[in-house]
Protein backbone atom coordinates (compact mmCIF):
# COMPACT_ATOMS: atom_id res chain seq x y z
CA UNK A 1 0.00 0.00 0.00
CA UNK A 2 3.34 2.17 0.50
CA UNK A 3 4.55 2.04 -2.80
CA UNK A 4 0.91 2.41 -4.46
CA UNK A 5 1.00 5.58 -2.54
CA UNK A 6 4.58 7.12 -3.37
CA UNK A 7 4.19 6.00 -6.93
CA UNK A 8 0.16 7.38 -6.98
CA UNK A 9 1.81 10.78 -5.25
CA UNK A 10 4.57 10.91 -7.54
CA UNK A 11 2.37 10.44 -10.77
CA UNK A 12 -0.47 13.38 -9.26
CA UNK A 13 2.98 15.72 -8.80
CA UNK A 14 4.20 15.23 -12.45
CA UNK A 15 0.31 15.98 -13.75
CA UNK A 16 0.21 18.97 -11.48
CA UNK A 17 3.45 20.30 -13.30
CA UNK A 18 2.14 19.49 -16.62
CA UNK A 19 -1.01 21.10 -16.21
CA UNK A 20 0.92 23.85 -14.83
CA UNK A 21 1.68 24.22 -18.45
CA UNK A 22 -1.79 25.03 -19.85
CA UNK A 23 -2.63 27.36 -16.92
CA UNK A 24 -3.63 31.00 -19.11
CA UNK A 25 -6.53 33.43 -18.24
CA UNK A 26 -9.29 31.54 -20.72
CA UNK A 27 -11.88 29.00 -18.83
CA UNK A 28 -9.54 26.19 -20.07
CA UNK A 29 -6.69 27.82 -18.44
CA UNK A 30 -8.88 28.19 -15.07
CA UNK A 31 -9.74 24.12 -15.47
CA UNK A 32 -5.76 23.38 -15.70
CA UNK A 33 -5.20 25.50 -12.33
CA UNK A 34 -7.86 24.31 -10.48
CA UNK A 35 -6.41 20.40 -11.39
CA UNK A 36 -2.69 21.67 -11.13
CA UNK A 37 -3.93 22.77 -6.97
CA UNK A 38 -5.42 19.72 -6.31
CA UNK A 39 -3.30 17.33 -8.29
CA UNK A 40 -0.71 18.80 -6.01
CA UNK A 41 -2.45 18.53 -3.14
CA UNK A 42 -3.06 15.31 -3.71
CA UNK A 43 -0.08 13.99 -4.59
CA UNK A 44 1.60 15.40 -1.88
CA UNK A 45 -0.76 13.79 0.82
CA UNK A 46 -0.24 10.71 -0.85
CA UNK A 47 3.46 11.18 -0.96
CA UNK A 48 3.54 12.29 2.93
CA UNK A 49 1.19 8.94 3.85
CA UNK A 50 3.73 7.02 1.87
CA UNK A 51 6.88 8.21 3.10
CA UNK A 52 5.36 8.35 6.65
CA UNK A 53 2.75 5.38 7.23
CA UNK A 54 4.76 2.66 8.72
CA UNK A 55 7.03 4.71 10.73
CA UNK A 56 5.59 3.26 14.23
CA UNK A 57 7.29 4.40 17.33
CA UNK A 58 8.81 0.88 19.52
CA UNK A 59 6.37 -0.50 21.85
CA UNK A 60 7.54 1.02 25.22
CA UNK A 61 8.66 -0.54 28.13
CA UNK A 62 6.82 -0.84 31.86
CA UNK A 63 6.63 2.65 33.53
CA UNK A 64 8.99 2.46 36.07
CA UNK A 65 7.69 1.96 39.96
CA UNK A 66 9.65 5.37 41.00
CA UNK A 67 8.84 8.56 39.58
CA UNK A 68 11.42 10.47 38.14
CA UNK A 69 12.03 13.54 39.95
CA UNK A 70 11.22 16.79 37.83
CA UNK A 71 14.04 18.62 36.61
CA UNK A 72 14.59 22.27 37.05
CA UNK A 73 14.90 24.26 33.59
CA UNK A 74 17.85 25.14 32.29
CA UNK A 75 19.22 28.84 31.16
CA UNK A 76 19.35 27.55 27.51
CA UNK A 77 15.88 27.07 27.26
CA UNK A 78 15.12 30.71 28.47
CA UNK A 79 17.56 31.80 25.59
CA UNK A 80 15.54 29.50 23.14
CA UNK A 81 12.52 31.16 24.22
CA UNK A 82 13.86 34.49 24.24
CA UNK A 83 14.87 34.07 21.10
CA UNK A 84 11.47 33.11 20.20
CA UNK A 85 9.94 36.04 21.26
CA UNK A 86 12.55 38.24 19.89
CA UNK A 87 12.55 36.96 15.95
CA UNK A 88 8.32 37.05 16.62
CA UNK A 89 8.45 40.75 17.32
CA UNK A 90 11.06 41.19 14.62
CA UNK A 91 9.14 39.24 11.89
CA UNK A 92 6.20 40.90 12.94
CA UNK A 93 7.32 44.60 13.64
CA UNK A 94 8.52 43.96 9.98
CA UNK A 95 5.36 43.09 8.66
CA UNK A 96 3.86 46.05 10.20
CA UNK A 97 6.37 48.52 8.90
CA UNK A 98 6.26 47.33 5.34
CA UNK A 99 2.67 45.80 4.74
CA UNK A 100 0.55 47.62 7.20
CA UNK A 101 -1.00 46.49 10.59
CA UNK A 102 -3.41 44.17 8.84
CA UNK A 103 -0.61 42.09 7.41
CA UNK A 104 1.10 42.35 11.26
CA UNK A 105 -2.13 41.59 12.86
CA UNK A 106 -2.28 38.21 10.73
CA UNK A 107 1.01 37.34 11.08
CA UNK A 108 0.65 37.56 15.18
CA UNK A 109 -2.08 35.35 14.39
CA UNK A 110 0.10 33.00 12.78
CA UNK A 111 3.02 33.09 14.74
CA UNK A 112 0.69 32.56 17.74
CA UNK A 113 2.13 29.36 18.75
CA UNK A 114 5.32 30.13 18.54
CA UNK A 115 4.72 32.76 20.71
CA UNK A 116 3.33 30.99 23.40
CA UNK A 117 5.89 28.60 23.08
CA UNK A 118 8.66 30.91 23.58
CA UNK A 119 6.39 32.56 26.53
CA UNK A 120 6.12 29.50 28.18
CA UNK A 121 10.24 28.56 28.04
CA UNK A 122 10.66 31.80 29.82
CA UNK A 123 8.21 31.74 32.10
CA UNK A 124 8.89 28.48 33.42
CA UNK A 125 12.50 29.31 34.29
CA UNK A 126 11.33 32.79 35.85
CA UNK A 127 9.02 30.96 38.03
CA UNK A 128 11.45 28.21 39.02
CA UNK A 129 13.83 30.63 39.41
CA UNK A 130 11.42 32.85 42.18
CA UNK A 131 10.94 29.44 43.75
CA UNK A 132 13.86 28.49 44.82
CA UNK A 133 14.97 31.33 46.70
Amino acid sequence: MRRLSLVAGAALIAIAFGAGTFVADTREGLIAEVITLLAGLLGVSLLLYGLLAGSRPAPRSAAPAVPIAARAPSSREFTIGAAGLGLAAVLIGGLAASAGWQWAALAAVMLLPMIAGSAFLCGRFLRARQFSR
